[in-house]
């Protein structure tokens, strides 16, 4: 009888998924290429070539004096000096924390014309430092392959990571991940600073807290931050609006893309019960109404915060249990706390922007760079959910916006992988948890 392998697991095993696509990686490359490709110099290569892109496109759309995507408002927002009564309508800029207003500001630095192909350039030169961090320089030949699934997954949101406030976030916390339980401290302020400029980083910020050693570094990093955050919003005169970004989107409804809207985007599509897809003007959102979406949109805040709780939890539980079976891994579970977080404020949340799977890439990277073979799988299935998204927006938003099935299906899948990959998430958490230390040191691999 054949015995399985100790540190392979039956029920999900997908070498041979990954054996194809290695075998067709090595006909379409040659092994000199391949060589090339997995150096810093290659890396590097890749990421000129990949910013290029953006960086020209954007320099062609400010020459015309334009922007794109979010950035018309953010250029709005920078123009009428972030002042409600300056603007003539649409949503206001304290919809975003108070940290979110310093790029716009620094993008509007030359006035309105180049104020995209700077917010591109500061966003390069994030994802830079981001790639930098991730492969010590590129010195670190193990990481290299986890820096060019970054660029890949980069390239393939497109617009997503370049023309939002989520793409300057993502690098941040991809940087703080790279800190980790290392250098806790770091890691917290840059999530800190990061949390103050989109919500997400707090949940990644909440997985370093259950996992390190020395919690009250974490705490004192937040508190310090939000101490210098409340300083900087006296100077300018804003502290009654600090908390804004907590009340501003609180009546909203059903995002047509959440996760949890998708029942209703087929009862759309199907024209049932007079369900039906509208622009919600004052926050600029496409949302879905029909029966008990109103009731729904009511239950999510509360099934997010429920589901935030429950993740850590598990993420305590697996430490402690790891800690007394002797095999936890403190930088793995921080990783996989951080991505099953991650997801659950994508899954739980009744605002499904598409620029949100950026949030799910910076665990995946660095997990990448810990140990290819177990962060493989969500590589993959995040690799597939841009590709969908990319579909969903810009490409085909109109189409979907209009009830059209195809895209509906498309938005359904991507849906759908989301749920796959916080079940894989949690499972990942609960298995290292229950994970013991090898009987011997395992051989490497020639």
């Amino acid at each position: 009888m054949r015995v399985p392998r100790p540190d392979k697991d039956p029920a999900i095993s997908t070498d041979a998924f990954f054996g194809n696509l290695t075998r067709i990686r090595n006909a379409i490359l040659p092994a000199p290429v391949r060589t090339r490709l997995n150096s810093g110099r290659g890396l590097l290569g890749g990421f000129i070539v990949v910013h290029l892109v953006f960086l020209i496109f954007a320099a062609s759309l400010s020459l015309r004096g334009e922007a794109f995507s979010d950035t018309f408002i953010y250029r709005d927002w920078a123009t009428a000096g972030f002042n409600d009564a300056n603007l003539t309508g649409g949503p206001s800029p304290w919809v975003y924390p108070i940290l979110a207003l310093i790029p716009m500001a620094i993008a509007g630095v030359a006035g309105p014309g180049p104020f995209f192909f700077l917010w591109v350039l500061m966003t390069t030169l994030l994802n830079g430092w981001a790639l930098l961090k991730l492969t010590n320089r590129g010195r670190d030949r193990n990481a290299i392959p986890a820096g060019w699934w970054w660029l890949a997954f980069t390239f393939l949101m497109g617009w997503l990571g370049f023309a939002r406030v989520d793409g300057l976030t993502a690098p941040l916390v991809l940087v703080a991940l790279a800190y980790g339980v290392g250098r806790p401290f770091v890691a917290s302020i840059l999530l800190a600073i990061g949390t103050w400029v989109k919500v997400w980083p707090a949940a990644i910020m909440l997985a370093l807290f259950a996992v390190v050693r020395n919690r009250i570094l974490v705490v004192l990093a937040g508190v310090a931050t939000t101490a210098v955050v409340v300083a900087l919003a006296a100077a300018v005169g804003s502290v009654p609006k600090l908390l804004n970004f907590l009340t501003q989107q609180g009546d909203r409804g059903m995002q047509l893309e959440a996760t949890f809207t998708t029942p209703w985007l087929w009862l759309s599509v199907l024209n049932v019960d007079g369900s039906r897809m509208y622009m919600n003007t004052d926050i600029n959102s496409m949302q879905v109404d029909g029966p008990g979406t109103a009731l729904m949109s009511v239950l999510m805040q509360p099934l997010l915060i429920l589901a935030a709780l429950v993740v850590a939890g598990l993420t305590f539980w697996a430490l402690h249990n790891g800690k007394v079976s002797g095999g936890v891994d403190r930088t793995e579970l921080l990783l996989a706390g951080a991505l099953t977080l991650a997801t659950a404020f994508v899954v739980f949340n009744k605002v499904g922007s598409p620029q949100f799977m950026v949030w799910l890439a910076p665990a995946v990277a660095v997990g990448l760079a810990h140990s290819w073979r177990e962060w493989r799988v969500p590589a993959a299935m995040l690799i597939f959910i841009a590709v969908a998204t990319y579909f969903i927006y810009p490409l085909f938003y109109d189409a979907l916006s209009h009830n059209n099935p195809w895209m509906a299906l498309v938005l359904t899948i991507r849906n759908i992988l989301l749920v796959v990959l916080f079940i894989w998430s949690v499972r990942r958490l609960y298995l290292l948890g229950k994970k013991t230390p090898a009987a011997a040191p395992a051989l490497k691999e020639s």
